[in-house]
């Protein structure tokens, strides 16, 4: 399919001196082709031509038929198909080579969490998907900077902290800590004296953390706690196999983040505001946040602003991509907004992406601030629960194939629920499902005894086409979700081809077989592909299921 789109690429661009991507689809049943292209409608408008002439004209320079109204079909032929799943076979990984980002360095920032607080499905979702697009990217020839960027000062800090002092813990655990957090941030919400407290606590924080004070009581309480913080986020990454190149306490940008305010202050971009610092974003349609606050203490705004140049210092990154919840969207614009006044070629070369939340089936609202909110340790207790009841199984490769594929295969962006009995179930859109499909190309092809050359190539059977072609078109679908930034269209791909996998085991016997060999080859290309993907997406296959 990919090739065909290039082909015609070429002849347009030959024709009529156009840079057009024609879409490819697969041909509809009643049509004597495989696949399908529209151009010729597409290009009528702009070319002032009938599109049954343009479609003529293009095939001049293709071997394709035309149908009304103005449709270019191919056909593919067996040589042409046998051939390419040969080819696949002997080299898979320059086969499906991509070299878009050669030689570019990409910062992708994600998860993000706060140290003195618990992970949240949130965290889970976004620490996947800022893994699978990382993987997505390196596919393409690009160096990945995995980024973590957390507050391990500010008010979430001084909260937890106001209630740890009163309850005088000489030890505690980091659920204490998520305990003490809920316990704060309602005392800051509904007491003033806890308010000026916590307050007055904040800025104590920021000035232990910023001069590196060790030895009195409160110093020791921070500490202690932001390494337990830290122990725990090291611990749960490892525990779902994604890992993080560089990670960005608040603190060590807060000073850039300061000063880069403070030297803008001075230009007019940003202006005072009640003895704070702001950025007005109402003159481009945005809304005014606060950067400094009126003790002088930089805010979550002017962290993010030391970030962003922080990052281009360390690895002066071709292209920045930040993933984070849907309600930073709003926020994010603004900062940004602020700092394309003075860098514009940084904001130009950054992306930010939302995601909506993570909820269970039932639609219950939840807040990390009143406690009540899922876990990430609950989600994959949740799905460990599911399989064990369902199957008695404990893999954990299959539980976490469950969770990734369950949160990877819907679009970024919209709220996603989570219902851990779909995600664990062998049949259907599943991780399991995948993961199963695998297991038995392996066991077919360990079951081939004969190493012989391949069978001659005669009466391809539908199901044998079906299948080739499929697996021909990951290059292509690779390339889109790499271009659209969306691995849930890998996800997706994936499953349809364990599906057409599927429909060719039922009806096309292998091992023992008179086409043994050539099946061989089918099924080989089809692991070889699947193993690909499910890599890109952080799924390791079993050995067994």
């Amino acid at each position: 399919m990919q090739e065909i789109a290039e082909k015609l690429k070429i002849a347009i661009k030959d024709l009529y001196g156009l840079d057009f991507n024609p879409e490819i689809t697969s041909a509809p049943d009643n049509l004597d082709a495989d696949y399908s292209s529209n151009a010729p409608l597409k290009l009528a408008k702009e070319l002032h031509k009938p599109p049954m002439q343009i479609a003529e004209e293009l095939n001049q320079k293709l071997n394709a038929n035309i149908s009304h109204p103005g449709f270019l079909n191919f056909a593919l032929s067996d040589d042409y198909l046998w051939k390419s799943i040969n080819d696949l076979c002997k080299n898979f990984d320059d086969s499906i080579r991509m070299n878009e980002y050669d030689g570019k360095t990409i910062v992708a920032e994600f998860s993000d969490p706060n140290p003195f607080k618990i992970l949240h499905a949130g965290h889970f979702y976004t620490s996947i998907m800022g893994d699978a697009l990382s993987r997505l990217y390196e596919s393409a020839g690009a160096k990945v900077i995995r980024a973590n960027f957390g507050g391990d000062v500010g008010l979430h800090v001084a909260k937890t902290i106001y209630i740890l002092l009163q309850k005088k813990l000489d030890t505690f655990t980091i659920e204490d800590m998520g305990k003490c957090y809920v316990e704060g941030t309602i005392a800051y919400d509904d007491d003033e004296e806890a308010h000026q407290k916590i307050t007055e606590l904040n800025k104590q924080i920021y000035q232990i953390n910023n001069e590196d004070i060790h030895g009195t009581p409160l110093s020791d309480l921070y500490w202690k706690g932001r390494e337990l913080s830290y122990e725990y986020f090291k611990d749960f990454y490892a525990s779902i196999g994604v890992k993080f190149d560089k990670y960005y306490p608040e603190s060590s940008v807060a000073n850039l983040g300061l000063e880069t305010v403070k030297k803008e202050l001075k230009k007019g971009v940003y202006e005072y505001s009640d003895g704070a610092v702001v950025f007005k974003g109402e003159r481009f349609g945005l809304h005014t946040r606060v950067f400094i606050n009126k003790e002088g203490v930089p805010t979550y705004e002017a962290k993010d602003v030391g970030l962003i140049f922080q990052k281009d210092k360390d690895y002066h990154f071709d292209k920045s991509v930040v993933i984070t919840g849907s309600e930073q969207l709003d926020y994010m614009k603004v900062v940004l907004k602020s700092v394309e006044q003075y860098a514009p070629d940084l904001v130009a070369k950054t992306t930010h992406l939302t995601h909506g939340l993570v909820k269970l089936p039932g639609n219950v609202k939840m807040s990390s601030r009143k406690g009540n909110f899922l876990k990430a340790v609950d989600v994959i207790n949740l799905v460990k629960t599911a399989l064990k009841e369902a199957y008695n199984s404990t893999d954990e490769k299959v539980s976490l194939a469950a969770i990734k594929y369950a949160f990877l295969k819907y679009k970024m962006g919209g709220d996603i629920i989570f219902d851990p009995n779909e995600s664990v179930k062998m049949t259907g859109n599943s991780g399991p499902y995948l993961l199963y499909s695998c297991v038995r190309a392996k066991k077919i092809l360990a079951s081939i005894k004969s190493k012989g050359t391949a069978d001659e190539i005669s009466d391809t059977t539908i199901h044998e086409k079906n299948l080739i072609k499929k697996v021909l078109e990951y290059k292509g679908i690779l390339q889109e979700a790499i271009v659209e930034m969306a691995p849930h269209k890998l996800a997706n791909y994936l499953y349809e081809l364990a599906q057409e996998f599927s429909r060719f085991y039922e009806n096309c016997p292998v091992a023992g077989s008179n086409k043994e060999q050539r099946r061989a080859k089918i099924v080989q290309a089809y692991l070889d592909t699947m193993i690909h993907g499910l890599n890109i997406l952080g799924i390791d296959i079993p050995e067994e299921m």
